[in-house]
């Protein structure tokens, strides 16, 4: 964030929707920390034409291509979108229609833009990567989740909560224990401490699944020596370098289930329409209170200001719960 040049305000053309879009209005967006990385990747600008970021969005369906049956004009909609298109950090945005489902209608629209891409990240990872039944099929199994209170802790530890999990998170602060402990998790241990020692206490040795949300490296050891025989360890992060992957997990015939939330748009998959169905069941729980409000700040005004602070408090791992910002300035 030290080059004043990295986020910049600049007019494009209104997108027009193609056969299989919808063109959105924004209304609200909320910042992720894979924003931060794109961002990075992108090396040194200025950019010729500079890339939109953002990837969380709620908004109103302005119009609909021509093969969009399921949405119309007028629609009050939230997705987390495309990473290879135009991201949402802009006034309207195309956006294909089988990753959007209608906003929880009970809900504004900053309130709705904080969930896509947490709640899709979290609902695959623990019901099709690592094969938790999201009906109560696996309620009482304990489940170790490492960064509780990060965006996509935020949204795994109720739906996992709501599966019948024994939920235990990991988080540091005073103000991050407690946010965990509201969000469902029935134990918190101090991710700053070693953490069988404090699992132990807890009368957990073992665990038959883990959800390592943060540093795939910095947790290795540990998540490899608490992971159960035949468990499964769910992973979001990329490490940043090589790790050993034989025993003890080949000894115990762990499986490493990966989780990419963009991938079904990245390669077009024949599924791609799940993403909007899994949106539309988070919905519901949204509409009937088993899926509690994620976001813990909301900023007023799609402005370089505000994105360069949100920027800078995903690099920091400074936030917890997830951060919006109203498009147009006012409550929406």
């Amino acid at each position: 964030m030290d080059d004043p040049a990295c986020l910049v305000q600049f007019d494009a053309e209104k997108p027009v929707p193609g056969y299989e879009d919808l063109l959105v209005s924004v209304r609200a967006v909320a910042v992720n920390p894979v924003d931060t990385k794109i961002r990075a990747s992108l090396g040194e600008g200025p950019h010729d034409p500079p890339r939109i970021l953002g990837w969380d969005a709620a908004g109103v369906v302005e119009a609909v291509g021509g093969g969009v049956l399921d949405f119309a004009a007028g629609d009050e909609v939230f997705y987390a979108g495309d990473l290879t298109r135009p991201g949402c950090n802009a006034e309207w945005q195309s956006v294909d229609h089988r990753l959007v489902a209608h906003k929880p209608c009970s809900w504004s629209f900053e309130e709705a833009a904080a969930v896509p891409l947490a709640a899709l990240t979290a609902w695959e990872l623990l019901f099709e990567r690592m094969g938790l039944d999201p009906d109560g099929g696996d309620a009482g199994q304990p489940l170790l989740v490492i960064n509780g209170a990060g965006g996509v802790g935020s949204a795994l530890i109720p739906l996992a909560h709501e599966a019948g999990l024994l939920v235990v998170a990991t988080s540091s602060r005073p103000e991050t224990r407690e946010w965990c402990l509201k969000l469902g998790a029935h134990h918190v241990v101090n991710y700053r401490e070693p953490l069988r020692p404090q699992c132990e206490a807890l009368g957990f040795t073992q665990f038959p699944c883990i959800a390592n949300l943060s540093s795939t490296e910095q947790y290795w050891e540990a998540t490899a020596d608490l992971i159960a025989p035949f468990g499964v360890l769910g992973l979001i992060v990329e490490p940043r370098e090589k790790l050993h992957i034989g025993d003890p997990l080949k000894a115990k015939c762990a499986t490493i289930a990966w989780e990419f939330m963009a991938a079904r748009a990245k390669f077009r998959t024949p599924d791609m329409h799940l993403q909007g169905q899994h949106l539309a069941e988070i919905a519901a729980r949204c509409d009937d209170g088993r899926f509690p409000k994620i976001h813990t700040r909301v900023m007023r005004g799609l402005t370089v200001e505000n994105l360069r602070e949100a920027h800078a408090a995903m690099e920091q791992g400074s936030a917890h719960g997830k951060w919006v910002i109203g498009v147009r300035g006012i409550p929406a």
